[in-house]
């Protein structure tokens, strides 16, 4: 079995080979579309927490410096600098009460570390591996995803949406808070019973949410 330094410089070098396949997909799209990727611009925090599974997320949100055993290393791919920081039982050991027998539990993860807001959280199943191909897939249909949803918001603007809520909505997907979103969208097209359905929802999906306000504005446009 590899030990703890081999583990973690596995874990850096999955996320560096997701980055830049995020990072490779992105570079044959518009500018103007690369720019408003999430991954790109300011630097952000990847942290790898060990429950069952392993949870990889992403964030913005600020970490206090590593203190006892936990561990930083810094990495970056030109527009895209980063923290890899890990936690498992031992540094959180709230994490070791999570029970993931049934499924992932991406969510408890989060709350136990905090985290109110992430730009991606992937999860490495047990015996999936660390590999480049994994890693590449993983980044490849991030950029895709957040490549569309950047498109999804331009078009919105060319339609004439309130820009501040539209703004405010992109922000909310960027943040993956997905309750907020539907709100801004339901906002966005008040009279469309779709979007208030969306927006009562408890886990409403972000892709859906944006196909249905752009619909409710082209018909009003229509």
């Amino acid at each position: 079995m590899p030990g703890p330094e081999e583990m973690r410089q596995a874990m850096v070098d999955y996320v560096h080979a997701t980055h830049e396949a995020y990072a490779n997909r992105a570079s044959v799209l518009p500018a103007a579309v690369r720019g408003r990727m999430p991954l790109f611009g300011a630097p952000f925090t990847v942290v790898a927490a060990g429950v069952q599974n392993l949870h990889v997320i992403a964030t913005r949100e600020t970490l206090p410096p590593p203190a006892g055993p936990e561990v930083a290393v810094e990495d970056r791919i030109e527009a895209m600098a980063w923290t890899v920081r890990f936690f498992d039982p031992v540094v959180e050991p709230r994490l070791g009460l999570i029970d993931e027998q049934v499924g992932a539990a991406g969510e408890e993860v989060r709350r136990v570390l905090g985290l109110t807001s992430h730009l991606y959280h992937l999860v490495v199943a047990p015996g999936a591996g660390l590999g480049a191909h994994h890693a590449g897939h993983a980044g490849a249909g991030l950029a895709n995803a957040h490549a569309a949803a950047a498109q999804d918001y331009e078009t919105l603007r060319r339609l004439g949406a309130d820009r501040r809520l539209v703004d405010e909505m992109e922000g909310a997907f960027v943040a993956s808070l997905p309750r907020a979103h539907a709100l801004l969208a339901a906002s966005l097209a008040p009279r469309s019973e779709t979007l208030a359905a969306l927006a009562e929802a408890p886990d409403p999906d972000p892709t859906e949410v944006r196909r249905a306000v752009l619909g409710a504005l082209r018909t009003e446009g229509a």
